[in-house]
């Protein structure tokens, strides 16, 4: 595992560049995610623009004005908090060996952060002056939706990661009302459905806002997600965020953390042998989550099972001869299921992608990804470790319950669209 870029260079390349702690591989896969996305978005709104689908929207800008002091305020606070945070943590002492931490505290250099604040801000200034005129002018630009491609993401950013917090926090309330400050601001605990329905929501806001026709937008967006979806889960699995699935009683795992195949009784006693580890999390050991997959000769054996060594979240028991920041892996092999999610993703944005130059009707194409992504995630909950809910009987996980509305509202929305005669003059 590579808890940040730091531990990827070292291993790779045999460097140790500090300042690498700053970036999570899980962050760093996210990053990458939305960019692909806003790629695959930007081309797809770009192919819908030629067919006719989408009209332009004129908006009037006055250019040649000099830098407001509100221009000047809002940069000097960015340029402020990057010295006083984003330098600072480079230059006090101790504060990469934990960085997270650093950030989310109240800790900062004052004078790097006034000094980057003044260099920001007078930026601003000498651009704006740079291109002042004698007589400010107003013209009408053009926009098109491709050109709001960066707001979109903001949008989704913004919002998605709020929804993922607050659906996070909801599944898991008891840690929440522990620590409801440290789980709000915290940058691990998302949960993906929450993130969607959100970042959905402020979309479509979006979307009306700016007179782009929400279904031929959603459709857009909908192999942008995928591939999106497919790159997070990457980080997941590089990272250890603890996004993993349930126990493989097929292996046990020697004190460094690698697998060893066992039979039964075997397992059972290193169950027991940990039995403090899982505890803190089941009422007893019956109750832990498992069963046995025995691993396919030609595959390699951590498709099968996997204990996360040196994982971000420093989950599990410490590793035999191991020194650092992350030395714990998981006491029993899991299944890996962020790896199996980003395998299926990638196949489904392909098929989304060949597929979507053959779609006439709006919304067909966001409804066949809703089918495809609920499909995919009530699936992967058979073997994943959530939250159960106790419903007349039934004991759903947060994301089973979401994922069969998605596929009930997807399979709803092609049926109508399907239905429903294409008003427009599109042509593959």
């Amino acid at each position: 595992m590579y808890p940040n870029l730091y531990y990827i260079f070292k291993d790779w390349f045999g460097v140790e560049w500090t300042f690498l702690k700053l970036f999570n591989t899980f962050g760093f896969f996210v990053a990458m995610a939305f960019i692909v996305a806003a790629w695959v978005l930007t081309n797809e709104l770009k192919r819908k623009q030629r067919l006719g689908l989408f009209v332009h929207i004129d908006k009037k800008i006055t250019i040649g004005q000099p830098a407001s002091a509100a221009d000047l305020f809002v940069n000097f606070l960015l340029g402020f908090v990057f010295g006083y945070k984003i330098i600072g943590v480079l230059v006090t002492p101790g504060a990469l060996n934990n960085p997270q931490e650093f950030l989310l505290s109240g800790k900062g250099n004052l004078g790097l952060g006034i000094l980057f604040g003044i260099i920001a801000a007078g930026y601003k200034f000498y651009e704006a002056n740079k291109l002042k005129l004698a007589k400010p002018e107003e013209r009408t630009i053009r926009l098109w939706p491709h050109d709001r491609v960066g707001d979109i993401v903001v949008y989704a950013a913004l919002f998605g990661f709020l929804g993922a917090k607050i659906f996070h926090n909801l599944e898991n309330w008891d840690e929440f009302i522990k620590d409801p400050i440290g789980s709000l601001i915290s940058f691990s605990g998302l949960t993906f459905y929450g993130g969607l329905i959100c970042a959905a929501i402020a979309i479509a806001y979006f979307a009306k806002k700016n007179q782009i026709p929400f279904f031929h937008l959603a459709d857009a967006v909908a192999p942008a997600l995928m591939i999106a979806y497919a790159l997070g889960r990457v980080g997941c699995q590089v990272s250890g965020d603890g996004d993993w699935g349930i126990v493989n009683s097929a292996f046990i795992t020697d004190e460094t953390g690698h697998l060893v195949l066992a039979k039964g009784i075997q397992f059972n006693d290193a169950l027991l042998q940990n039995h403090a580890f899982y505890m803190k999390e089941f009422k007893n050991l019956a109750d832990v989550h498992r069963i046995a997959v025995q691993p396919v000769s030609w595959l390699p054996q951590w498709l099968f099972g996997y204990t996360y060594p040196h994982n971000v979240i420093n989950e599990g028991v410490p590793m035999l001869n191991c020194k650092g920041e992350y030395c714990n892996a998981l006491p029993l092999a899991v299944f890996p299921t962020p790896f199996y999610e980003t395998v299926v993703s990638t196949i489904f944005f392909f098929i989304l992608f060949s597929i979507r130059k053959s779609i006439k009707t709006a919304g067909t194409m966001f409804g066949i990804y809703l089918m495809l992504n609920g499909f995919e995630r009530f699936w992967i909950e058979k073997i994943r470790v959530n939250t159960v809910y106790n419903i007349a009987g039934f004991h759903p996980t947060q994301a089973e319950i979401i994922s069969t509305l998605l596929f009930i509202t997807g399979l709803i929305i092609v049926i109508v669209s399907r239905r429903k005669k294409d008003t427009t003059k599109a042509v593959a």
